[in-house]
């Protein structure tokens, strides 16, 4: 429940509906490189990172791969499929050995049945996602990649505002899934990074990006 209650969303659920989701949901371990579904495949209920991460992507017909979201602690999806029940829209890999929970779709929609009241708290995290969504295509089409690229990096941070409190200082993602996720090159996001490091707004590690300084972070996305 501890790990729940990080959740911006969760925190903010009537006391019964947090103890029937901790209650229904169910610990799912999973390996690195490993598929929890593919676009296509039939709904199968909402999922919640406990630990590790999880990536949303969709590959086209010549192969080239778009990614479009990068899940971590304390973030949900599975929601979108929930509300329509049509198949999985993208696919989802395990991009680090995560711990996840799952609750399943079949026990969420016979819930919901019956408590009908509940489907304004799922419809509220659908919504934060259609307004990071919306968020999302404006800045790609109004602003510079610099500015993109911060607003992202606070994003991540941030848990796509799910995180509960301080937002994370250490961001386990690569340059080339920075690009993959801003439709940049990995050339590119380097330069940036250089620069904002520059600066001494961050911090460039292996595998990851320490944010050393996130209300500059913050001055230099809204400069955009």
């Amino acid at each position: 429940m501890a790990a729940l209650k990080s959740s911006v969303w969760f925190a903010g659920l009537t006391a019964g509906l947090q103890g029937w989701i901790a209650e229904h949901s169910r610990v799912r371990a999973l390996a690195a490189g490993e598929p929890l579904f593919r676009r296509g495949d039939a709904p199968d209920g909402l999922y919640f990172v406990v630990d590790g991460a999880v990536r949303m992507t969709r590959t086209s017909e010549q192969g080239k791969e778009a990614l479009l979201a990068f899940a971590e602690a304390p973030q949900w999806f599975g929601e979108i499929s929930l509300f329509d029940g049509l198949p999985r829209t993208h696919d989802a890999w395990v991009q680090s050995d995560a711990l996840l929970l799952h609750t399943p779709q079949s026990d969420l929609l016979h819930f919901l049945a019956q408590n009908p009241s509940h489907w304004r708290a799922f419809g509220l995290l659908l919504t934060q996602k259609l307004r990071l969504t919306l968020n999302a295509i404006e800045a790609s089409a109004l602003l510079p990649a610099p500015v993109r690229l911060a607003h992202r990096l606070l994003a991540i941070a941030g848990g796509y505002g799910e995180r509960h409190g301080r937002s994370k200082r250490v961001i386990h993602v690569q340059q080339e899934e920075l690009g993959l996720m801003l439709s940049v090159s990995r050339q590119t996001v380097n330069q940036i990074l250089k620069d904002l490091e520059l600066r001494g707004v961050l911090h460039r590690t292996r595998g990851a990006i320490e944010i050393l300084d996130i209300e500059q972070l913050r001055a230099f996305a809204n400069a955009g």
